[in-house]
């Protein structure tokens, strides 16, 4: 396994005539075998990067260097997973798995593409693929990414037509792929509280640029809530502060004790995401291991 599962310097990419910022300036790092949460609000530049790491767009600027190569060079070690679970609808559900065995020989797992398929029940083999429902396509597009057996999944919102205990058997099967098998798992979700109990690593984007950027636990250490009278606090970096009558929360950068009656507490994850998103002038932070080393 590769180090680094993706790696991105001064990356950047623009779209239309009008040269409209899908990413602007990107620089960031990815370990492998992690779960990494891709947040960030619609237009944020998610899809774009995604499909720049599975080698479908090129960059305007900068570089992306994913597995160690350029994402054309390891193609046949990613899986990727569009929002649209683009498959041919001709084909019939066994096909399309007979298709996965002979686009990935030597690495395909008939077993687990099967299991993934049939999870839930109600998908006949012959069943052709535009007969689907959105829950099922998205389960015959899992097993081909999955029974792909790839060092990096890259996932755009899969499990946004599942319901609740469909997504719970499938994120099962993605967390298992990670832990018996060091795949690197990118998963691009507007389901905050499901990213925190399933992802260990956070890249959040807003408006084509890094805001945050690194392991979910230092991330979330590195910040406090902070919930008292209504007050400056000049010894803080406030990522964002809301006053609701005589009392103040603010989201701070650190965990320096305050004292005059503030009350110090841990965010969730979907607390500190949404506090970035709603200040958008706020420090950008990356961990040690999300930063890029400069030559």
């Amino acid at each position: 396994m590769t180090a680094t599962a993706i790696e991105a310097t001064g990356l950047g990419l623009a779209y239309g005539r009008r040269g409209r910022r899908a990413l602007h300036d990107c620089s960031f790092r990815i370990p492998a075998g992690r779960v990494c949460a891709l947040a960030g609000p619609n237009g944020a530049g998610k899809s774009t990067l995604l499909a720049l790491a599975a080698g479908l767009l090129r960059p305007a600027d900068g570089a992306l260097r994913v597995l160690g190569g350029t994402p054309s060079d390891v193609r046949e070690r990613v899986a990727y997973v569009a929002q649209e679970k683009p498959l041919y609808p001709q084909l019939t559900v066994a096909e399309t798995l007979r298709m996965g065995h002979e686009l990935n020989p030597g690495r395909w797992d008939a077993t687990l593409a099967e299991r993934i398929v049939q999870e839930g029940g109600g998908l006949e083999p012959g069943a052709r693929i535009r007969s689907l429902s959105g829950g099922q396509r998205t389960r015959v597009a899992l097993a081909l990414a999955l029974g792909k057996r790839p060092e990096l999944m890259l996932l755009d919102e899969p499990m946004a037509d599942l319901d609740p205990l469909a997504r719970h058997r499938l994120t099962a099967a993605l967390m298992t792929q990670a832990a018996d098998h060091g795949t690197t798992i990118v998963i691009s979700s507007h389901i905050l509280s499901e990213l925190e109990t399933t992802c260990d690593y956070v890249l959040l984007l807003d408006g084509g640029r890094v805001r945050l950027a690194g392991e979910t636990e230092d991330l979330i250490a590195a910040h406090t809530l902070l919930t008292g009278p209504v007050a400056d606090l000049p010894d803080h970096t406030v990522v964002e502060s809301r006053t609701t009558g005589r009392q103040l929360t603010a989201l701070v950068r650190g965990s320096r004790a305050v004292g005059g009656g503030w009350q110090a507490a841990t965010p969730s994850l979907e607390e500190l995401l949404m506090a970035h998103l709603r200040s958008p002038d706020a420090p950008a932070l990356l961990t040690p291991s999300a930063e890029v080393a400069v030559a």
